[in-house]
């Protein structure tokens, strides 16, 4: 019997040589198709959830929440549980809501110069990047903050080392950090847009942009009312930020007047700046989404005041309405409003409550400086 070999030879074929896929091109976002997006700065109470229907009620396309309570020091969780976060991103591709901008906490100061204080804000900043990950979130913005005693040239340094010591361990992917500009109270920083961009250039190692607020814009002197003042407020955007880095604007409207350097907002077309103002910006190329003048996926989101149920719903209606595309505008549910009738109630109750506490507080120390006052003058007249 002839013995078999123990092995069988076989040729090399090149065409089995093992050839890896090329990684497939990342694929955009549905909400960049070119078309504009105008949102509302959404509640989330009850449930991140919430903030998406109410968005898609509201006739929104796009949206801006809080990831925890914005006026408190660990107002949540630091992290959210992957379940809740995983739901959220599923309704959101669901309804196509984008882009998604979550507003950091009001109490973060990068540009602190207390180390206590300027830690907190570095750990509270660090905490937002996280749960806009989790939540897949586009964008993050935030104030820089309050400079104190430090001049504006330190205080843009405190800022950069900030944002850097707070994203530096975090796996940002897709997400971007947006610095917002300020109407100037006090000793604000990013009142003139020269700051900011210096803040910017700061940050060139960093996914880094603005987000220009036009009550802010206004009230710290940038005359965005008139169609002179506004093309030259356009030029100088472009010429010290870049336009193609404002991916975002809070459109608001202003109870302050020009160069008035307070913060107060005011319902669309019912303010300082004006239905035709907010015409003008919504419709111009240069701040559209359109390529080549627009930036693809541009956003106005409105944090305009919901003083009475429907104000929400009006504004982004109006919103629609002043860049020409009210027809082509998400259906709105009608009657929906985040602030319902009970809950205006219940607001109205508890303003007049402490209305009156207020009035009593007072009434009760200005006994005590009369009483005091009186036991003085006769302590006086026996001596």
């Amino acid at each position: 019997m002839s013995e078999q070999p123990l092995t069988r030879v076989s040729e090399f074929d090149p065409e089995d040589e093992y050839r890896p896929e090329p990684e497939p091109e990342p694929v955009p976002p549905t909400w960049m198709d070119g078309s504009l997006r105008i949102g509302i700065h959404a509640s989330i109470a009850g449930s991140y959830l919430h903030a998406l229907e109410a968005a898609r009620k509201l006739g929104c396309n796009a949206l801006q929440i809080f990831s925890s309570s914005p006026r408190m020091w660990q107002g949540g969780p630091s992290r959210i549980p992957e379940v809740d976060a995983a739901a959220f991103r599923a309704r959101r591709a669901e309804l196509g809501l984008g882009p998604l901008v979550i507003h950091a906490n009001y109490l973060i100061n990068l540009a602190a110069v207390q180390p206590m204080l300027q830690t907190r804000s570095i750990q509270a900043f660090q905490d937002e990047l996280v749960r806009g990950v989790a939540l897949g979130a586009d964008f993050v913005v935030v104030h820089p903050g309050s400079r104190g005693d430090a001049t504006p040239e330190q205080a843009v340094r405190t800022v950069v080392e900030s944002v850097k010591q707070g994203s530096k361990r975090v796996p940002l992917g897709n997400l971007r950090i947006l610095i917002e500009n300020t109407a100037g109270m006090g000793s604000a920083l990013a009142s003139r847009l020269e700051e900011l961009a210096e803040i910017l250039a700061g940050l060139a190692d960093v996914p880094a942009a603005a987000c220009l607020d036009t009550a802010h814009l206004f009230a710290a002197g940038y005359d965005i009312k008139s169609e002179k003042g506004f093309t030259s407020t356009i030029d100088l955007i472009d010429s010290t930020i870049g336009l193609h880095r404002v991916p975002v604007f809070h459109a608001n409207d202003s109870k302050i007047p020009l160069g008035g350097r307070v913060d107060r907002h005011e319902n669309i077309g019912e303010g300082k700046i004006g239905a035709e103002a907010f015409h003008r910006i919504l419709t111009h190329p240069r701040l559209g989404a359109l390529p080549p003048e627009g930036l693809v996926g541009r956003a106005f989101l409105l944090e305009t005041p919901i003083d009475n149920p429907g104000d929400d719903r009006r504004n982004v209606a109006k919103l629609w309405e002043l860049a020409g595309l009210g027809a082509q505008a998400p259906p709105a549910e009608k009657g929906f409003s985040m602030l319902t009738t009970a809950i205006k109630k219940i607001q109205t109750k508890t303003a007049k409550a402490e209305k009156a506490a207020a009035k009593k507080t007072k009434v009760a120390i200005k006994a005590r400086a009369s009483e005091s006052k009186s036991k003085k003058s006769r302590k006086t007249k026996r001596g």
